[in-house]
């Protein structure tokens, strides 16, 4: 079965997350997406543990489905294509510890097939730090003793290092990671076989990596709020289930592990070098003629995802093996409609628009992923053009930095004055 999948989430237990981040928000959400798997996020809170086993039921092994399927509109006056949606067992751990005389803070993901394992991970836990204070905990727990944890007490679990670049947060990130998987997890490397990318970086950086060649490469939204959902995603051909899942990740090469679904990595809030407070935003290059320091104010740059890349690179450009995972990278739709209408993509006119557009292509995804521009452009010449320019990655591009989303655009500053006048803008 040919699936999308985003298994990095939040609910409404986390710190800065949306209140309609609920299971039937959720569920709401992906159906206007084209997602058909998502990952529960947040199973070690107990208030969402509790929601978790009294709202879902088991389907297929390893997947739940909701009890209650009957969901409320997510926005009004729109009707997406119903698709099967299940649920996925996982959390995320912010793991805070000193390591090599230096303190490390590394996000990893939980991944289990039953609410038994998630129980008895939760009950080891909940004896070393306090899991009920946020959806992500935050623990003084070394991230291979996590992974031991997980080994022994959820054998058929997997955890996956989260978005490993961030420079905060991460495995690899410039201000408190590692600079390979062995001084992170150590002796129980070998358990670790994917990497989630990030929103700063794409497949074709990290394969600049000799080191990561054996790992299979996810990409997922980190969401707070539902419609971010699919921002990033992964499409699988492969047994709906748990453990078809975890071995086409094993073997993401023969297996069934089809695609990623990509921002553009420059649209990532981590991608370049910069300080946000003094509007300063540098490449790898600059950065080191600089010294690492903000040449206004004199205090340290945040160094980004590309520059800790470039650091550990050893090729000149990616290298793909044969049975590799396509790569589709994408702006969001909202964002796509705002720039035609020139407006931002939460405004009155930009929502309306786009629940007319997913009422007539059943979901974003089937829209940006698999309908011809010639159909596209039957409903608008300009949505098809810009559809077309995104699949042949024909765009503008603004990189983000310290924090500070980028931006990427499909037309000029002459073309979107032209778009805002004139029947250009009418869709059928």
């Amino acid at each position: 079965m040919r699936y999308i999948a985003d298994l990095h989430i939040h609910s409404h237990f986390s710190y800065a997350t949306s209140k309609a981040s609920n299971l039937q928000g959720l569920a709401a959400w992906a159906r206007i997406k084209g997602i058909n798997l998502l990952g529960t996020g947040d199973f070690t809170h107990p208030g969402w543990l509790k929601q978790l086993k009294e709202q879902l039921a088991p389907a297929e092994p390893g997947f739940f489905r909701l009890k209650n399927e009957t969901t409320s509109l997510a926005l009004p006056q729109i009707s997406p294509v119903a698709l099967p949606l299940r649920f996925m067992l996982s959390a995320e751990i912010s793991c805070i510890y000193k390591r090599h005389g230096a303190v490390r803070k590394v996000h990893n993901l939980l991944y289990v097939p039953d609410f038994a394992s998630a129980e008895r991970i939760n009950s080891v836990l909940a004896g070393l730090g306090n899991i009920a204070s946020d959806g992500r905990p935050i623990l003084g727990l070394d991230s291979r003793d996590l992974l031991e944890i997980m080994l022994e007490k959820a054998a058929d679990g997997f955890l996956v290092p989260a978005h490993i670049w961030t420079p905060w947060f991460s495995l690899f990130g410039s201000r408190s990671g590692f600079n390979s998987i062995e001084e992170c997890y150590g002796d129980l490397s070998p358990h670790i076989f994917a990497l989630e990318t990030g929103l700063s970086s794409d497949p074709d950086m990290n394969r600049l990596i000799p080191a990561l060649d054996r790992f299979a490469l996810i990409s997922n939204s980190d969401c707070h709020s539902p419609g971010k959902l699919g921002r990033e995603a992964n499409i699988f051909d492969t047994g709906f289930n748990f453990f078809d899942l975890r071995q086409a990740l094993r073997n993401p090469l023969s297996e069934g592990f089809s695609a990623t679904i990509e921002f553009y990595p420059e649209e990532g809030k981590y991608h370049n070098d910069g300080h946000r407070n003094c509007q300063v935003c540098v490449t790898p290059t600059e950065t080191s003629k600089l010294g690492a320091i903000c040449p206004v104010c004199g205090k340290p740059l945040t160094v980004g995802v590309l520059h800790r890349v470039m650091e550990l690179a050893e090729r000149n450009k990616p290298c793909y093996p044969p049975g590799s995972p396509n790569v589709h990278s994408l702006i969001p739709l909202p964002e796509v409609l705002g720039e035609i209408l020139g407006a931002g993509p939460a405004t009155k006119g930009v929502i309306a628009l786009y629940s007319r557009v997913i009422n007539r292509f059943g979901s974003e995804f089937n829209l940006l992923l698999n309908t011809s521009v010639d159909e596209i452009n039957r409903m608008s010449p300009v949505l098809g053009e810009a559809v077309s320019r995104i699949r042949m990655g024909r765009v503008i591009r603004t990189p983000g930095y310290d924090g500070e989303f980028g931006r990427i655009r499909v037309f000029t500053e002459g073309e979107q004055a032209e778009l805002t006048k004139g029947p250009i803008l009418l869709f059928a």
